[in-house]
Order: structure tokens, then C-alpha cells, then sequence
């Protein structure tokens, strides 16, 4: 479908005689940042990693941008842009070096200047990639897979080690660029950050997707009961407006320190792996 960034329809692959996905079916729509949770070991990687077209062996049908990326050329690889977990190379090059460097391979490529100033780097620009905070290096990161003009952006792990400042700073980048429209697929272990960041989630336990929706979708398919408070008391529920209605309605008008709180992804991931496992 054409607005479909991603297509998976049966994907399968074993390593050796041991199946590490098994019958994935999964879509992400152009523009939209899609999160990939599972527990270590669930076949993340190796999904991402298809996808992206550095893997082989696989079974089933599979569409990137329109492309089979078991075949895909290096018009296709333009259009796509990877950040990996961490990196250790390219330490003694200056940034804005760096990034000149990377775009001059692409027909499309973004200014330099312009994409440091977009991603908060200008006053980094002569500055060793190696003496940069982890904040600033992941934002390097971002901007040598954006330096081709990417449709779709492939992040994995972004902020693992980062502290607090820098994982906010990165959030706000991420929501920035999606709001231009680019596609993100975001893999993490930080439901907070997937929670804030995606549209939609799919959660992948043991090569199979277990469920995939928005994070109210997943409270929802697991049932986890919402929990209101007020001065008087508290109580858990499955329909938690009824109750604040009730309770309005006791107390004749507002219902003093009123607080609802619904289930939070990482309770219904957690449901999800437990019954899934």
C-alpha cells in the first residue's frame, strides 16, 4: 500500500534449527514512529536487521519502501538512514568534517551547516568526534544518517547511557523530525521513552508479534484496571470515567484531590511477555 513504509507478511528465520522469527506480520505508515519492544533475545535485532537489508536466509514477504531489501540497490540504501546502538569510529574526525564527508556520497544530500544547526551541533563543528558528551555524539549519530535525505530512519537503542538532560534532548529531536514527516523505527528497553515517542508499539516475544497498538491500545488488550483516587479513598477499575461520574455525583459537584491513573506500558508490556512467555 502506498502509504505504507514497511509491509511484513510471514517473515521467518532460523539459525540453524532453531527459529528466531516466526510468521512476523508487521506494518508502519510513512510518518509514523513505530516502537519494537521485547525481551532480550525476542529476534529485535534480526528483524531490524532485514529490514534494513543487511541480513539474508529469511522467508516471507517483505517491503521496504516498496522494495524487497533482500534486493534493494544503493538508490534504495539512500533512502534509508541507520543509527546503531553505539559507535566507536570515526573519533578523530571533526564534525562538521564528518558529516561533509558522509553526504558527499548522496545525489540528495542536506547541507552540512544546515543539518548541524538543525540538530543543535554548530558549536561543535570543529570538534573531534571523540571529545563530544554522549548527548552530543548521538546527535552526530542522527545527523550522518540524515546527511542523504533518508524516508525512513532506523534507530536502535538511542539513548542507552544517556542521562536525564540528554535523553529529553533527544526526545524532542525525534518528535521534531517526525513532525517533517519521517518515517522512525525505534527499537528500546525504555517503556518511558517508547511511551512518549511512538504512535504505535509491537511487542515481540519469542520471533512472534504478540500485539501491536497505540500504548492505551496494549493497557487495553491486557485488561490492566485503572486506579482513581480522591481524599476519601481509592479504588481500581476497569472504567475509571464511570467512576469519577459516581463519585461526582456523591460529592454533588467536584470530588476533592481527584486523581486517575491509568496503566502505564510498561505494566501492560510486562503482562503481555509474562502471558506470552
Amino acid at each position: 500500500m502506498d502509504d505504507l513504509a514497511i509491509d511484513v507478511r510471514q517473515l521467518t528465520m532460523a539459525y540453524g534449527g532453531t527459529r528466531v522469527l516466526d510468521g512476523v506480520d508487521l506494518d508502519v505508515r510513512r510518518g509514523e514512529v513505530f516502537t519494537l519492544l521485547g525481551p532480550n533475545g525476542a529476534g529485535k535485532t534480526t528483524l531490524v536487521e532485514i529490514l534494513e537489508g543487511f541480513r539474508a536466509g529469511w522467508t516471507g514477504e517483505v517491503s521496504v519502501l516498496g522494495e524487497d531489501p533482500g534486493r534493494g540497490g544503493d538508490a534504495w540504501r539512500a533512502r534509508l538512514g541507520v543509527v546503531l546502538q553505539s559507535w566507536r569510529d570515526h573519533g578523530r574526525w571533526r564534525v562538521r568534517d564528518l558529516v561533509r564527508h558522509v553526504a558527499a556520497y548522496y545525489d540528495r544530500a542536506r547541507d552540512a551547516d544546515g543539518l548541524l544547526d538543525a540538530l543543535g551541533l554548530t558549536e561543535q563543528a570543529g570538534t573531534r568526534a571523540v571529545l563530544l558528551s554522549g548527548g552530543q555524539r548521538r546527535r552526530l549519530d542522527v545527523a550522518l544518517a540524515l546527511a542523504g535525505r533518508p524516508e525512513v530512519l532506523f534507530l536502535d537503542e538511542p539513548t542507552t547511557g544517556f542521562d536525564p538532560e540528554a535523553r529529553r534532548e533527544f526526545h524532542l529531536l525525534v518528535e521534531r523530525l517526525a513532525g517533517e514527516g519521517l518515517t522512525v523505527l525505534l527499537t528500546t528497553h525504555d517503556l518511558a521513552e517508547a511511551e512518549r515517542l511512538s504512535g504505535r508499539v509491537a511487542v515481540l516475544v519469542a520471533g512472534r508479534i504478540v500485539t501491536c497498538g497505540s500504548p492505551a491500545q496494549l493497557a487495553r488488550a491486557v485488561r490492566a484496571p485503572a486506579r482513581v483516587r480522591w481524599d476519601g479513598g481509592e479504588v481500581e477499575t476497569d472504567d475509571p470515567s464511570r467512576a469519577a461520574w459516581e463519585l461526582h455525583r456523591r460529592y454533588d459537584g467536584p470530588v476533592p484531590g481527584l486523581e486517575i491513573r491509568r496503566p502505564t506500558l510498561e505494566e501492560s508490556y510486562l503482562d503481555l511477555v509474562g502471558e506470552a512467555r
